[in-house]
């Protein structure tokens, strides 16, 4: 296809990183360059690409794209317009392609969450002094649209609350756990043998990879500035079997979940294991599938439920991008100024919620009472209670108590080990209402 057409001047791409998402962009542009020219009144054109590797056979066609070793090179040349960033990682390579981009006067669609959640303030000031825009939509839960709908969709609301699961793997590891009866590490494995897991794992199942689109979310939701190192992390690596099991008893599932909202005492960010009843859309949620809930001021709460990664979902939500560029659409990064993003409070959730705790009582007189006491003077009471049978000298007691601090929950499990009936250490798992 020529670079000038009647119906526009061409856009041209430079893409950097040919994993599974790159190439899906680039079997998108050469499946439906017609399409993509229908609907942005120009053509849209790759010219040049960027890999370490250009032996790989990458099951598409590359050979009329010009091939640059150093994605800084590729940022910085004249025939691209817009650098496509889909290398990962927040230092290095990418981050400086990314700088190197922008001051060349380059636009940037990126999928890099970490790189967003580390520097994101510093690259939106960069561009906005440059006078370019970055579209990151690919970088929170794959082909959910969830970015644009808080920048564009929901721009007339003030956000309550932005809470959702955006971790596919750490979802399929959980509801893979219940739907066979398996114990966390064998699961853990087989979603490593399967090629779910990042190279390190824990930045999936420390709820590190989550955390990053949380702190993205946020800053958008709440016009703050993005703070991922103030973001509350917990993984899954201590949610057992039977916690799955003891909690779809009483009506729950368990989820890594985000939340955000903005509180009297400042921002608070938390990406940690929660109960959410099993009738709400997020406890029926299964597999490597995300969801994300909003609930604005005036729209009330929305619920966006799809794939969270994967070749087409994240090519998709790339391309969403690049066609904006296309059209002419221009938005500060995250939807304000960066100037006017303000530095926000961090705060640890003081909200009062139920919780789940787990705890192994031994079988001795007036054990129960004991742990009822320690409750008490913490000042938590008992909405529920249940015994299962004995292993051993001790048998696995759950209660949900009613709403109370998380700081009251914690006074309470430090107790519970002097009182000399309680095994091991308890578990509290916050119960999240929808």
């Amino acid at each position: 296809m020529s670079a000038q057409t009647a119906s526009g001047k061409a856009l041209r791409l430079g893409i950097a990183g040919l994993g599974t998402v790159g190439i899906g962009v680039v079997k998108i542009v050469q499946r439906h360059a017609e399409m993509l020219e229908a609907r942005t009144g120009r053509p849209v054109v790759i010219t040049a690409v960027s890999a370490r590797d250009r032996s790989k056979n990458r099951d598409a066609d590359l050979s009329e794209y010009a091939w640059e070793t150093d994605p800084v090179a590729l940022a910085t040349r004249d025939d691209v317009d817009v650098f496509v960033e889909l290398m990962g990682g927040h230092e290095g390579a990418a981050k400086d392609a990314m700088l190197a981009a922008l001051k060349a006067g380059k636009d940037v669609v990126t999928a890099n969450k970490a790189l967003l959640a580390h520097h994101g303030q510093a690259l939106a000031e960069l561009a906005e002094t440059e006078g370019r825009v970055i579209r990151f939509e690919a970088a929170v839960a794959g082909g959910i649209p969830v970015i644009k709908t808080l920048t564009e969709g929901l721009a007339g609301n003030r956000l309550r609350r932005v809470m959702g699961v955006m971790n596919g793997t750490c979802n399929y590891i959980l509801t893979r756990m219940e739907d066979a009866g398996l114990p966390y590490d064998v699961v853990f494995e087989e979603a490593n043998q399967l090629g779910y897991l990042e190279a390190d794992p824990n930045l999936d199942v420390g709820g590190i990879d989550a955390g990053h689109k949380l702190a993205i979310l946020a800053s958008i939701a709440f016009g703050t500035k993005v703070a991922f190192d103030h973001v509350q992390l917990e993984g899954i690596g201590r949610i057992s079997i039977d916690d799955i099991r003891r909690a779809s008893d009483m009506g729950y599932k368990i989820k890594l979940l985000g939340v955000a909202q903005m509180t009297g005492r400042g921002l608070e960010q938390r990406m940690t294991p929660c109960l959410v009843p099993a009738s709400s859309p997020l406890g029926q949620l299964t597999g490597g599938t995300n969801m994300v809930v909003l609930e604005g001021d005036s729209v009330g709460q929305i619920v966006l439920r799809g794939a969270g990664a994967g070749e087409g979902p994240t090519a998709s939500a790339v391309m969403g991008d690049v066609l904006d560029i296309a059209r002419g659409l221009r938005l500060a990064t995250f939807g304000q100024p960066a100037t006017t993003l303000e530095e926000a409070q961090p705060a640890v959730s003081a909200a009062p919620a139920a919780y789940y705790l787990r705890l192994n009582l031994m079988d001795k007189p007036g054990a129960l009472a004991k742990v009822a006491a320690v409750l008490g003077e913490a000042g938590i009471s008992i909405s529920r209670m249940r015994q299962y049978g004995h292993a051993d000298t001790a048998a696995p007691v759950l209660i949900v108590t009613h709403k109370t601090t998380r700081d009251a929950i914690d006074l309470a499990v430090g107790n519970f080990l002097p009182t000399g009936v309680v095994e091991g250490d308890a578990i509290a798992i916050r119960i999240e209402e929808l």
